[in-house]
């Protein structure tokens, strides 16, 4: 299996977290919790295959993106260590907790289940971003300009548009839109796993958001049997950053 060298930033002393981004999310995203942990945790936040600044591949496969972690965390001598995975980072960190469990110690899943989802909209969102002609828009508000009208919601827009790179006036995606297309099938699924993790876990799940349903918890607990479920009261998708205080000491209380 072909793995990739990830790029990551690494903040704190003591022993070691690995964070790990949802689709088209990047280490930076996370600048701001690892900041926050960084007194009890040497916190390495990742970029996974095709994101941020890490190298893009073809195969965007859970079980490829979990030895890609697993190949970092041995390179550096990391295992044991935490993780902590948001959406399809969860994924992978419960895929790797599952198959390679003697390199986890802690698990945290950010609103994702061990389940496939069905998201008709996302391959809409990836077209509107690989239509536009970078060589002839010109600027980040051109760019803006030409997906609102299928990604109309502001917040995630501005989240999308983190991934556009102007590099001495020439623009350009950091993620793979092409390899995350041909992928998406399988991102929104979950592999066939064997086994289970039972080392503590903690899931957390945003309020208003459904990617954690009730039905979803007799898989989990059999997955992961020392695994709880706690709700981050308004918050959605990404409840790190919609309460970011109450997350982190969450997390913290955890750890």
């Amino acid at each position: 299996m072909t793995t990739v060298e990830l790029n990551a930033l690494v903040t704190g002393e003591g022993d070691p977290l690995i964070i790990l981004h949802g689709l088209f999310g990047s280490a930076r995203n996370w600048n701001a919790i690892a900041r926050q942990l960084a007194d009890i945790r040497q916190v390495h936040a990742l970029d996974l295959r095709n994101h941020g600044a890490s190298p893009w591949h073809d195969d965007m496969g859970y079980e490829r993106m979990a030895e890609d972690v697993a190949d970092y965390m041995q390179r550096r001598g990391l295992m044991p260590a935490d993780l902590l995975g948001h959406s399809m980072g969860g994924k992978t960190a419960m895929i790797l907790a599952l198959k390679r469990p003697e390199l986890v110690e802690r698990l945290i899943v950010v609103d994702i289940a061990p389940v496939s989802y069905t998201r008709e909209i996302m391959p809409d969102y990836i077209r509107a971003m690989r239509r536009v002609d970078l060589a002839k828009a010109g600027s980040r508000a051109a760019v803006e300009a030409e997906i609102a009208p299928v990604i109309t919601d502001p917040r995630l827009r501005a989240f999308l548009m983190q991934n556009l790179l102007i590099d001495h006036g020439r623009l350009s995606w950091r993620v793979n839109l092409a390899g995350i297309a041909a992928d998406l099938p399988e991102l929104i699924a979950f592999p066939a796993v064997h086994g289970s993790f039972d080392g503590p876990t903690l899931f957390l799940a945003g309020e208003h958001s459904d990617y954690i349903r009730p039905r979803d918890e007799p898989l989990i607990h059999r997955l992961f049997p020392a695994s709880r479920l706690t709700e981050i009261g308004q918050s959605g998708h990404w409840p790190h950053a919609d309460q970011t205080e109450r997350f982190v000491e969450l997390v913290r209380g955890f750890l």
